[in-house]
C-alpha cells in the first residue's frame, strides 16, 4: 500500500505542477483512510465507520472552481463508496460515487475522486452511500467559499462552525440493514447527535460581541430536526449554494440531507447556552443539545433548554415558503443571483413524482410512480457507456403515478434530453414527512402546498425570488413542485433522503443525454475508473 500511495502522490504532484503553469484552478489534495473503530455517541460502545481515526469524518475546505484530489483507501471489510450531497459534478456523473454511476472501492483497494467545486458556493456534506453504511459515520462537512474577488452579502464572520446533527440508533449498520432485508420496520431513532456526541457533548467556543457563521447539515437517516440557540436569533444567509434574503429567525426546521447557514452574534450576558436539536413530526420527540461557550464565561448552562416547536405542519411549511433568495447578491460568479430570470422559462415537459409503498413477496417495498428500484449488476453508467444491453432499460419509470398500489421492481431509468426545462412535482401521499434529493444539479422550488396539486396549483407558484438548492421536503399529503434546467449531462441519482425508503426502493436514476460526444457536454471516463459486473475486463480509454 505504501507503494500505491507514493505513486500516487507522484501522479499528482506532476498533476499540480502542470496546473500552475497553465495557469488553472487550484488543485486541493485529500488522502482518506477508511476503518472501523470504536465509538460511544449515545454512551454504548459501537462499531464506527472512521476517515482517518475521526467521526464525524474531516472538513473539505475549497474556494469556487478548486480542484479536488481525494484518494480513498477502503480498509473495511466490505465494499464502499462516498457521494457527495450537492457538489454539483459539472459534465462529470462518474465522479458522483453511488452504485448507479460507480464500481464500489473493494476491501483493501483504493480509488482516487477527482472532483471540481465548479461554479459553486456554499454548504454541503458528503456521505457513504452503499447499505447502510451511513448509519455507522463516515460523513463530513463541505464548505466552498467564494473567491477573494466576488463580494457576499454579509461581512466576513470571527469565525466559523460546522454542526453535522441527525438521529442515530443503538444498532449497528449491519442490523439495521437485517431488520430491513427480513421485511421488519426501521426501529424508531434512539437518539440525535451533534457533531458525533449525545447530550452537553460538543461545545461551539465564541467570544461575546462577535458574529459567527454556522454551517447545519442534517445528516441524518429518518428523521427532521429543528435547530435553535438559547437566548439567540439565527440570520439566515445561505442555503446549499445559494444566498438568500437574511431573515431572522428562532429557530430553523431542517430536513435529511439539507444544509443551512446561519448568522449567530454573540451579543448575550456572558456564559453558557443551550444549542438545542429536537426532531419534528414525530410521536415522540427527541431532543439533543450541545454548548454555546462564551470565551470568558465561568458560568455553565442554566435553566432548560429552549423548546421547539409542536407538530403543526402549518408553521413548517410557512418558515419554509419565506426562505427566498437574496436576487442582488453575487452567487459563485459576479453576477447578481436575480440575473437569471427561472420563472421567465416555460418548462417543456412536467413530471409528477409520488410515492407510495405495497408489499412484495411478502415484504414491505417503496416506490416512485409505482416502481420500486432494484440495483443492477453493473453500475448504469458503466452500462450505458459500453452499451451493454439488460442492465436497464429507458422508459421503465412514467412521468406520473399509475394511481393504483403497484410496485413493480425494476432498475428504473427515466429518459431526459440535455438542455431540456423541466418541472417535477413531488407529491407525498403518506402521513410522514418525505424529503428529496437529486444529484448534480440546483433546482428552484416554485411552491409548496397541501392536498393534491393540479395544474390550478401553478398560480400560488413564486417565479420571481424562490431559492435554489439541491434538497427539498414534502409535507404530509402535501406537494413540492420544482424547475429544474437539465444542464448536467451524466446517469444521476433522484432519491428519498429517508434511508430506508431509499434502501427499499424509492429512488430511480434520471439518464440526461446529449447525442454529441463532446467534451464540452460531458467529461471521458476517466482512467482509473473502477470496472465490475459485465463491465469487468473492459478498457477505460475513451471509445
Amino acid at each position: 500500500m505504501g507503494d500505491n500511495r507514493f505513486s500516487c502522490f507522484l501522479f499528482f504532484f506532476f498533476l499540480f505542477l502542470a496546473s500552475c503553469v497553465n495557469g488553472e484552478d487550484p488543485y486541493r489534495f485529500f488522502t482518506w483512510t477508511v476503518t472501523y473503530g470504536d465509538i460511544y455517541p449515545l454512551g454504548v460502545k459501537q462499531q464506527g465507520i472512521l476517515i482517518n481515526g475521526q467521526f464525524p469524518g474531516p472538513q473539505i475546505e475549497c474556494v469556487t472552481n478548486d480542484n479536488l484530489i481525494i484518494s480513498v483507501f477502503n480498509n473495511l471489510d466490505e465494499p464502499f463508496l462516498i457521494s457527495w450531497n450537492g457538489l454539483q459534478q459539472r459534465r462529470n456523473s462518474w465522479q458522483d460515487g453511488v452504485y448507479g454511476t460507480n464500481c464500489p472501492i473493494p476491501p483493501g483497494k483504493n480509488f482516487t475522486y477527482i472532483l471540481q467545486a465548479k461554479d459553486q458556493i456554499g454548504s454541503f456534506f458528503y456521505f457513504p452511500s452503499l447499505a447502510f453504511h451511513k448509519a455507522a459515520g463516515g460523513f463530513g462537512g463541505i464548505k466552498i467559499f467564494s473567491r477573494p474577488r466576488i463580494p457576499v452579502p454579509f461581512p466576513n464572520p470571527a469565525g466559523e462552525h460546522t454542526v453535522l446533527a441527525g438521529d442515530w440508533f443503538k444498532k449497528n449498520h449491519r442490523d439495521l440493514k437485517a431488520i430491513l432485508d427480513t421485511g421488519n420496520d426501521m426501529p424508531f431513532a434512539d437518539g440525535l447527535l451533534i457533531n458525533g456526541r449525545g447530550w452537553n457533548g460538543y461545545t461551539f467556543n465564541v467570544d461575546q460581541g462577535k458574529t459567527y457563521r454556522f454551517r447545519i447539515s442534517n445528516v441524518g437517516l429518518t428523521t427532521s430536526f429543528n435547530f435553535r440557540i438559547q437566548g439567540h436569533k439565527l440570520k439566515l444567509i445561505e442555503v446549499e449554494g445559494s444566498h438568500t434574503l437574511q431573515n431572522t429567525y428562532s429557530s430553523l426546521d431542517i430536513h435529511l440531507g439539507q444544509s443551512y447557514s446561519v448568522l449567530v452574534t454573540a451579543d448575550q450576558p456572558v456564559q453558557d447556552y443551550y444549542i438545542a436539536v429536537s426532531s419534528r413530526f414525530t410521536k415522540r420527540v427527541l431532543t439533543t443539545t450541545a454548548i454555546l461557550h462564551y470565551s470568558n464565561s465561568v458560568r455553565g448552562v442554566s435553566g432548560p433548554p429552549p423548546g421547539g416547536p409542536t407538530t403543526q405542519i402549518d408553521s413548517s411549511l410557512n418558515q419554509a415558503r419565506s426562505i427566498r433568495w437574496n436576487l442582488t447578491a453575487s452567487g459563485p460568479r459576479p453576477n447578481p443571483q436575480g440575473s437569471y430570470h427561472y420563472g421567465l422559462v416555460n418548462p417543456t415537459r412536467t413530471i409528477k413524482l409520488a410515492n407510495n409503498w405495497n408489499i412484495v413477496y411478502g415484504k414491505p417495498r417503496y416506490a416512485v410512480n409505482g416502481v420500486s428500484f432494484v440495483p443492477a449488476d453493473t453500475p448504469l453508467k458503466l452500462a450505458d457507456y459500453y452499451k451493454i444491453p439488460g442492465v436497464f432499460n429507458l422508459g421503465s419509470i412514467p412521468d406520473k403515478h399509475p394511481g393504483d398500489g403497484r410496485c413493480d421492481l425494476k432498475t428504473s431509468v427515466m429518459a431526459a434530453d440535455f438542455r431540456a426545462y423541466v418541472e417535477i412535482v413531488f407529491e407525498d401521499w403518506t402521513d410522514t414527512v418525505q424529503s428529496w434529493h437529486i444529484d448534480g444539479y440546483s433546482f428552484f422550488v416554485v411552491g409548496m402546498g397541501q392536498g393534491p396539486w393540479s395544474p390550478a396549483s401553478r398560480q400560488s407558484y413564486n417565479l420571481r425570488d424562490t431559492v435554489a438548492r439541491s434538497t427539498t421536503q414534502v409535507y404530509p399529503n402535501s406537494w413540492t413542485a420544482i424547475y429544474m434546467a437539465l444542464d448536467n449531462v451524466g446517469m444521476w441519482n433522484i432519491r428519498s433522503e429517508n434511508w430506508d425508503r431509499q434502501y427499499l426502493g424509492q429512488q430511480f436514476y434520471l439518464r440526461v443525454y446529449s447525442p454529441s460526444n463532446s467534451w464540452r457536454d460531458e467529461y471521458p471516463i476517466p482512467k482509473n475508473a473502477l470496472l465490475c459486473g459485465r463491465a469487468a475486463g473492459r478498457k477505460t480509454r475513451p471509445l
